[in-house]
């Protein structure tokens, strides 16, 4: 049996995934989180097999307790569940260490194929998430110009389109604020823009964040 965590801060989507592996008799769901935060303690708690996590979550977010978790428990095979297909998001945390990334659009099928997948201690990538990296692959032009930021400076980079203020991201991270002011300038000088609204669009350009208005 495969223990199961899920992690994500919509009620619907949580009880969505439940309701669909309810009929899966290799696959129990132990517990679910609605923030990273929750997701590191039930982790210590529940010691699932497989953590299915949304990337896009209140407090320190799914980036950051990924991060965390891996340090902490390397054996706890992590399924990332996005929106988000393409950009540096999935090379990132595929870089990091996670097992396997999802997109949300994928079908319930391959949900349940992919935590089995992991389970097994193999990598597994949705067929949209493994199309955009294959074509981003082959040719540099059409890389995102994140993907030249390290693992934290695009952690701040996701702490920082979330709203989340200096003092708030040092918080989170555990740094002192002059930290966080020291990967924004070499964030902004890696990306040549000069404030958070030229960040938050090239955010929306290249799959970072869903949309934006303004």
């Amino acid at each position: 049996m495969i223990k199961l965590l899920i992690a994500d801060d919509h009620e619907l989507v949580r009880s969505g995934i439940e309701y669909i592996l309810a009929s899966d008799r290799e696959i129990e769901v132990v517990g679910t989180a609605a923030s990273g935060e929750e997701a590191l303690e039930l982790t210590e708690s529940l010691r699932p097999d497989v953590i299915l996590m949304d990337i896009n979550m209140p407090g320190i977010g799914g980036l950051e307790a990924c991060h965390k978790i891996k340090s902490r428990y390397p054996n706890i095979r992590l399924l990332i569940l996005s929106v988000l297909n393409d950009g540096p998001l999935p090379r990132h945390l595929l870089e990091a260490g996670v097992e396997g990334y999802l997109s949300k659009h994928s079908q319930p099928t391959e949900m349940i194929t992919a935590i089995k997948t992991v389970a097994r201690g193999e990598c597994y990538l949705g067929n949209d998430v493994a199309h955009n990296l294959a074509s981003t692959s082959g040719s540099d032009s059409q890389n995102s110009p994140f993907d030249a930021l390290s693992q934290r400076e695009l952690e701040v980079t996701t702490l920082t389109l979330q709203g989340l203020s200096i003092q708030s991201i040092a918080d989170t991270l555990g740094v002192s604020p002059k930290t966080v002011c020291t990967y924004r300038y070499r964030i902004f000088e890696k990306l040549n823009i000069n404030n958070d609204v030229e960040l938050t669009r090239l955010a929306a350009k290249f799959g970072l964040i869903n949309n934006f208005d303004g």
